[in-house]
This record gives structure tokens, C-alpha cells and sequence, in this order.
């Protein structure tokens, strides 16, 4: 059945593809059908391209009939379809942005991101829906409507990558781009039980990009497994002239095996981040974990980083970048922008110098902080999200465990507080609540660690086998086929 073929990971499927065991467009169709079949139910894919990517699925077979195939090193995705977010610019394809002002714009180039991918013989499959702007960690917007959680239709997804998130888990896409600010890559990734990583800031360049020296937005790849995590990661990696924080090690890096001994690897273990709320069946889900580290050697102390300042931090430094990048359009569009997008832009305009100055004080001391913190832990565990997926017609969580978020942002801190500490987190599958609800685990590593990371992952994955678990509508979707 198609779906077999969609299940397979994509590591499976480009290395069936070299071989010739399965055709480009054999693998297109099948994730094509899928689509037809499921994303009417969760609406995760926005923009589709069926013909156009059917025409290079067939292209590829014939480069490689031909023995014109670039090799797997010069183009690890050959022939995987793959969805972009609905944030990112792609050359002749509708980009919204998930906002009205922008619901029939097409861009006349490629993000860096989306050339990499194609570079590496991706085939652009359609696009991914978002929050309008990426505001928020719930996937819904005025162009298109919202992203329904697969494994519970009546939840959200979690966002802003929440369309990648969603197609991933219902065997869409093998494989999919996202972004993560405040936890976009790795909110959605837990919500739905898929891999979403976000790398050292540099890792995987952004272009364009209006504030390139600031270390906050990240791009980075989303999958089903780590060790296909790990193949798109070798893909959008490496240095770029236009990308200024672009680490100079090549993306060939994440292409080595990721079997490794981790006996002796010492982990702080943070069921709260040091006293964030928690929902109590997120914390449950998380506590029985811990085992599953301790049983492959790894070494367990609980501990939790001073992160002081990690909010007045992030903050600011959102509300900088939001003005910068769409306070332009407050003047002539703010009857179409939502107003979480418009309070963020305000806050930015409303800071001072002094502000902005004690953001980056505060930021140096807690980067000191950290540095010394991971001088005695290899890498920290925490739970991706405090809570669990919840309704989708909640915009956001207003409340855990009787604390009341002041804002939108306010119950993200396990992620967010996070990306202000510019190191590299990964986001996987823990578990599920006891109403069949996903729970994601975060690890987090030093600067630049991110191989040891994947290594860490992919041991815990193949001794917990979460990621096998699939949404029931897929399961009867397999079924009715």
C-alpha cells in the first residue's frame, strides 16, 4: 500500500531510490495520495504542487536511467518530497506568511534553505501552514485556517512549524523544513511525536535574514526519526558567505553513523527547569524516562541552570526583531495584522536604549552562567513543553497548574528560555499522555555539540521505539486503502 511507502524513513527511501528498488515517482505518488487522503482532516499542507512535482520525480528517474544522478554525497534527498514553511521564500510558489497582506505573494528567489534542499535533490512538494507571521506556538491563520492536531483532531498541533509537525506524522512528507524563535521547531515536534531540532545558531544559515548578527531565529530540519533528522541536517549545513554567523563545518559532519557508546555521559536531569509550571500528566510522562538514560550508561544528576534573566531577555530581544522585520507594516496594514503580531511590534518600539542594554547584560551573564554549567554536564534534559496539546480553539494557555500566563508567550518558557541561551535543542518523541496525547523530551547540548546530540537521540529512540507510534487517522486511513 502507498502508506508503507510513506511510513518508510527517509533514509529508507533515498537509499531505495539509489538502488532502484523503488521509482522517484513511485515514492511521489504514494506521499501525494497520502496528502489527498489526509490532509482534508488536519489541513497541514497549504500550497500544493502535484504537477510540478510529479514532473521532477520523473526527471530524477530518468537522470537516473541515464547514470546522470548526482551521487548520494552531492545530493543526499534525491527524490524525497519535502514541505517548506509557509514562512520561508520560494522561487515562483505562493508565500503568505500566514497573512492576508501577503495571500498572493510569490517570491522571485529561493531562502537559502529552500536552494540547499533542492541542491540536495529534494523535490518541493508544497508548502507547510503557520501562525500568521510564526506568532505563536498554535498553527492557525486568516489565509488558510488552523492545523489540526493528527492525534486528536479536536486539539492543536502546536506551532509555528505546526503544518511541518502535522505532515510528518501522517506520512505526508519524509521530510520537512521549520523555524524555532521561541520553540517553533521543537513545540510542534512534541505535539506531534516527530523530531524537530534546533541547531547552534550558524549551524544552518539564514538567508534572508534582517537581523543577521542577532542569535534568535533558527532554521533547521524536521523529521520521524533522528538519523533522518540527521540526514537533512547534512544537507542544510555549512558555511555561507551570506549568512554572517555561519559555522564553517561542513554539513557532511551529520552523514557519519550515529550508533555510539555513551557510557560515562553526564546528563542534568530537569523535570521543571528549575521551578517553570508543569501539567502534571507532562510531568508523568516525563519522570519515566529518566531509566532509559541511566540503562544506556549515561550518568543522571538532577540539575537545573541559573537561567535568571532568560525571560526579560527574550523579550526583548523578540521585540527587537519584530520591529525590525515588520514594523514597516503597522502603518499601512494594521487592520490586517493579528494583534499579538501588533503588541510585539509596540513593545519594540517602545524600548529604550538602556533597555536594549540591559538585555545584553543580562544575556552576557547568563551565557557565563551556562558555560560553567556545562562544564560539569555533557547535556541537560527537560520536557519540550509544560503542557500537553490543548484545544484548538484556545489561541493559547492562559493557566498551569493554577499559574496564570501573563501573555501568549508566557507558557513556552521551557522553550524559549532555552533559545536565548544560543545552544543547540533537540526535541523527540517521550511518550504519550494516558488519553493517547503526545509528550516531547528536550535535550539540550553545549555550543556547536550537535553530533553528540543526534548520537544521544538516536540511542534513546531505538531503546523506547516512541517514534513508531502513529496517529489513529493514519492507522485508518492504511485501512480504507
Amino acid at each position: 500500500m502507498s502508506s508503507e511507502i510513506c511510513f518508510t524513513t527517509a533514509t529508507e527511501l533515498a537509499d531505495q531510490i539509489r538502488t532502484r528498488q523503488r521509482s522517484c515517482a513511485e515514492v511521489m505518488a504514494a506521499h501525494l495520495h497520502q496528502i489527498e487522503r489526509l490532509n482534508p482532516h488536519v489541513n497541514a499542507l497549504v500550497t500544493l504542487l502535484p504537477e510540478q512535482a510529479m514532473a521532477a520525480a520523473h526527471a530524477c528517474d530518468q537522470a537516473l536511467a541515464a547514470g546522470k544522478a548526482p551521487t548520494a554525497e552531492e545530493a543526499p534527498l534525491f527524490g524525497l518530497p519535502v514541505a517548506h514553511k509557509d514562512l520561508v521564500d520560494t522561487k515562483g510558489i505562493r508565500t503568505t506568511y500566514g497573512s492576508p497582506i501577503f495571500a498572493n505573494h510569490i517570491p522571485n528567489f529561493d531562502a537559502l534553505i529552500v536552494e540547499r534542499l533542492r541542491a540536495a535533490g529534494a523535490i518541493t512538494i508544497g508548502k507547510s501552514n503557520t501562525p500568521e507571521f510564526g506568532a505563536g506556538s498554535q498553527t492557525f491563520n486568516p489565509v488558510f485556517g488552523a492545523t489540526r492536531n493528527p492525534y486528536n483532531l479536536s486539539m492543536t498541533c502546536g506551532g509555528s512549524s505546526g503544518g511541518a509537525a502535522v505532515a510528518l506524522a501522517c506520512g505526508m512528507v519524509p521530510i520537512a523544513d521549520g523555524s524555532d524563535v521561541g520553540g517553533s521547531l521543537r513545540n510542534p515536534a512534541s505535539f506531534c511525536s516527530v523530531v524537530g531540532f534546533r541547531t547552534t545558531p550558524g549551524r544552518v544559515p539564514i538567508w534572508p535574514d534582517q537581523t543577521p548578527y542577532l542569535p534568535l531565529a533558527v532554521e533547521g530540519p524536521m523529521a520521524r526519526t533522528v538519523s533522518d533528522v540527521a540526514l537533512m541536517l547534512s544537507a542544510m549545513a555549512g558555511p555561507d558567505p551570506r549568512a554572517p554567523l555561519s559555522l564553517s563545518e561542513p554539513g557532511a559532519t551529520f552523514r557519519q553513523p550515529l550508533a555510539h557508546d555513551l557510557r560515562g555521559l553526564r546528563l542534568a536531569w530537569s523535570p521543571d527547569l528549575g521551578g517553570l509550571p508543569v501539567e502534571q500528566r507532562v510531568a508523568e510522562v516525563f519522570a519515566t524516562q529518566r531509566t532509559t538514560f541511566a540503562a544506556l550508561g549515561c550518568h543522571v544528576e538532577d540539575a537545573s541552570p541559573d537561567m535568571s534573566g532568560a525571560d526579560e531577555i527574550f523579550l526583548t530581544l523578540r521585540a527587537m526583531r519584530f520591529e525590525l522585520s515588520l514594523g514597516h507594516l503597522l502603518e499601512h496594514h494594521r487592520d490586517q495584522l493579528k494583534d499579538t503580531v501588533i503588541w510585539n511590534i509596540e513593545a519594540g518600539r517602545r524600548l529604550s536604549g538602556p533597555q536594549v542594554g540591559r538585555a545584553f547584560a543580562l544575556h552576557a551573564a547568563l551565557l557565563e552562567r551556562l558555560r560553567n554549567f556545562f562544564s560539569r554536564y555533557d547535556m541537560l534534559i527537560l520536557p519540550v513543553s509544560q503542557v500537553a496539546p490543548f484545544p484548538i480553539e484556545q489561541p493559547f494557555v492562559r493557566e498551569i497548574n493554577g499559574v496564570v500566563m501573563g501573555s501568549y508567550l508566557e507558557w513556552m518558557r521551557s522553550c524559549s528560555w532555552i533559545s536565548v541561551t544560543t545552544q543547540p535543542a533537540l526535541a523527540l518523541p517521550a511518550g504519550f499522555t494516558s488519553d493517547g496525547l503526545p509528550v516531547g523530551l528536550q535535550i539540550v547540548g553545549r555550543p556547536r555539540d550537535e553530533l553528540r546530540m543526534l548520537q544521544l537521540a538516536f540511542a534513546y529512540e531505538q531503546a523506547t521505539a516512541h517514534h513508531t507510534r502513529r496517529p489513529a487517522i493514519a492507522i485508518a486511513s492504511d485501512r480504507s486503502a
